[in-house]
């Protein structure tokens, strides 16, 4: 697949990051942690394969069917591929946060008390299950391949592994458009005034129009999520959100209610 072949190609690059950073900021990092991140990240690889595998007929017929136009591939088509995918990508990032059935998979990202760039590794395998994938359909409806639009949510995702980490520069005027590490360090706290904001991916000017950016006040952020305490497991990490998801279901006294519950926003703070 061209997008997992994407990120097989910048992980030295990955790798080279997490090198400096390590230098840097070596009280940021622990052995077990590395171990459980990088484990996250590979069954997340492996589990996104196999779903998009699985997926590529429906995407085919999809595009083959409802595709309104002929897109071809050009710089201009490729930069409102880049910009329409990062639009939607918000709208993912921004429904993961306020609805229990996606939170359950992405508050693996959260999880963690440390911020650095093995965070970024840190990702759910059910991401498939729980429907991240649909998020990207109007593009194929738009008009786009299954492969080109698998290839721009690539690129994205691996933007965005250079925003999890406190190094670097505060990037003042870049950040009046693009996503930074400081505008994405405050996304990862559990502070009252950070929580649920600054969703971007690779442009921060969406969390400016629709009402959903924070600067920093002064006030250090405070990592991981305040609903508990996380071991360095990745049976807990991974398992036990939904766990707790499907035990408060079942208490539930009916049918509606329960799917209420599924969908409504997450008490996690």
């Amino acid at each position: 697949m061209n997008a997992e072949f994407i990120l097989l190609l910048l992980s030295p690059l990955f790798l080279i990051a997490i090198g400096v950073e390590l230098r840097k900021r070596r009280q940021s990092y622990s052995l077990k942690e590395f171990v459980l991140n990088l484990g996250l990240a590979l069954s997340h690889q492996a589990t996104d394969i196999l779903a998009m595998l699985a997926l590529m007929p429906f995407f085919y017929w999809l595009h083959g069917k409802f595709a309104i136009f002929n897109i071809e591939l050009s710089v201009f088509t490729l930069f409102i591929a880049i910009i329409l995918q990062d639009f939607l990508y918000y709208w993912f990032h921004r429904a993961s946060h306020q609805c229990n059935w996606l939170w359950a998979a992405h508050v693996v990202h959260h999880s963690s008390n440390n911020m650095n760039f093995s965070t970024a590794m840190r990702q759910s395998l059910f991401y498939p299950v729980v429907g991240m994938w649909v998020f990207w359909l109007p593009m194929i409806i738009l008009g786009y391949t299954p492969e080109l639009m698998l290839t721009i949510v690539a690129l994205n995702l691996a933007f965005q592994f250079f925003v999890h980490t406190e190094l670097g520069p505060e990037f003042k005027i870049l950040g009046k458009v693009f996503n930074t590490p400081t505008h994405h360090c405050l996304h990862h706290a559990s502070n009252p005034q950070y929580v649920d904001k600054n969703y971007a991916g690779v442009l921060i000017v969406w969390d400016k129009i629709f009402g959903t950016f924070v600067s920093s006040n002064g006030e250090a952020p405070r990592y991981g999520v305040t609903e508990r305490e996380y071991k360095v497991s990745f049976f807990d990490v991974v398992f036990t959100p939904w766990r707790v998801l499907f035990n408060n279901v079942r208490r539930q006294k009916s049918v509606s209610n329960a799917l209420k519950l599924l969908f409504k926003s997450p008490s996690k703070f």
